[in-house]
């Protein structure tokens, strides 16, 4: 679709989009969803994050990503940087390694799904990639 794109930075992504929903939005969220149409998603402090309604949660989970990486053009450069403390599995990181054929990914020890105490290596890691980026080009 974006075969101008030349590079993407995926931060804790999901390859299985199955994975980590109960945890996020609660272990009955299929019946809550169904009963108001949305959930509201809080973050840690109980503050308003962001909404998910049920047609977006929909649309999620009816997406293949295996159709969705071979759309990937084959010159645009992944950078998957995801948290060992994450809530989605670290691992989700190096079946993007086997999905995408010009990707590569740098897992933070320790670092959650915000990063809140990794900030450094997270954008240390990510600038590496871009000026990796710029120097081929």
């Amino acid at each position: 679709m974006h075969h101008d794109v030349q590079t993407v930075i995926n931060l804790s992504g999901c390859y299985n989009l199955k994975e980590g929903i109960a945890e996020r939005l609660g272990k009955d969220f299929e019946a809550t969803i169904k009963k108001y149409g949305y959930i509201d998603v809080k973050n840690v402090a109980g503050n308003f994050d962001y909404r998910v309604t049920e047609k977006s949660l929909m649309d999620l989970l009816a997406t293949n990503m295996d159709e969705a990486y071979l759309q990937i053009d084959k010159n645009c450069r992944v950078l998957t940087v995801h948290g060992s403390a994450d809530i989605i599995s670290w691992e989700d990181a190096l079946e993007f390694n086997k999905k995408i054929s010009n990707h590569k990914s740098h897992i933070i020890q320790g670092a959650t799904h915000c990063y809140i105490s990794h900030q450094d290596e997270l954008t240390t890691s990510v600038l590496s990639f871009i000026k990796e980026d710029q120097l081929q080009n």
